[in-house]
């Protein structure tokens, strides 16, 4: 494949939080020599998820547990995804109690295909007696509100949520990664970048290193991504969006490497026993 095919621009759709913007800032204002140009759009999950499975635009940031529908059209890029320990999502309640008291209650969620709700399906199985009620999706930043105006019972979160819960007089019912890692021993899977199988094994394998390097940048030069990480953090508070940051962007981040791997299928594996995704080929998280 020639260089100008490599470097031929590229469609890429990513959320705004503080982590991917972060994560993409260097390459997305063309500081990554000889990186082909993004053509950048932000979405939340719901969104790309959604995206990814209509087969839309090069690349993706979406949730983990999608894989299973789309592996046929996208590659698993080994890099730029959140990955990590001491991250998940949190169920969030009005008053303190035992998970028990989900038993038929109402539950918003940021997603049905968000690796978020694969963990808290897991969770509430062994936890939940009789399972939780109705299911609501709302957008992330509109459950926390929502579980405090009593609109719904108990509210699932990401994000920088773990480190504002209280400011809505929340109390974190119980943490979906402690866990996960409790019962696996692994890092718990959240948010994966794919790729389409299309555009060949060689660029597949330049994008996965301009990524790798844009992660490398942001981490050398922290001030540089500033600007464009609070430009689109949502009137979040500097602090905040920093501490956000720190906590998903990691060793996963620049390469998920044979513990990040094991997460994901182990996740995935254990979906599928579960009935809850198709199962997965025994190369499908290959990468080119």
């Amino acid at each position: 494949m020639d260089t100008n095919a490599i470097t031929a621009p590229l469609t890429i759709a990513y959320s705004p939080c503080p982590n991917d913007t972060f994560v993409f800032d260097a390459w997305a204002h063309g500081r990554v020599p000889g990186a082909a140009a993004p053509e950048v759009t932000f979405a939340d999950i719901d969104v790309t998820n959604g995206m990814a499975e209509r087969g839309e635009l090069d690349v993706l940031k979406v949730s983990y547990a999608v894989l299973p529908w789309v592996l046929e059209e996208y590659a698993l890029l080994p890099c730029g995804g959140a990955l990590g320990r001491g991250c998940g999502p949190l169920v969030l309640t009005r008053e303190a109690g035992e998970p028990a008291a989900l038993s038929g209650k109402r539950v918003a969620v940021p997603s049905e295909r968000s690796t978020a709700y694969l963990l808290f399906r897991l969770w509430a199985a062994t936890e939940v007696p009789g399972g939780v009620g109705e299911i609501v999706v709302l957008p992330f930043h509109e459950i926390m509100p929502a579980v405090r105006d009593g609109a719904v019972d108990a509210g699932l979160v990401i994000h920088e949520a773990r480190f504002t819960y209280q400011e809505y007089g929340l109390h974190s019912l119980a943490d979906m990664g402690e866990h996960w890692e409790a019962t696996t021993g692994l890092p718990i899977p959240l948010g994966a970048i794919i790729a389409k199988r299309s555009l060949g094994a060689e660029r597949l394998r330049a994008l996965a290193d301009t990524i790798s390097t844009s992660v490398r940048m942001a981490w050398k030069d922290p001030s540089a991504s500033k600007p464009y990480v609070l430009e689109h953090a949502q009137e979040m508070d500097p602090a905040v969006a920093e501490q956000h940051i720190g906590l998903y962007v990691n060793e996963f981040t620049e390469e998920l490497g044979a513990d990040g791997y094991a997460a994901v299928r182990g996740l995935l594996t254990r979906a599928a026993q579960e009935g809850l995704v198709p199962p997965l080929g025994p190369d499908a998280l290959a990468f080119p």
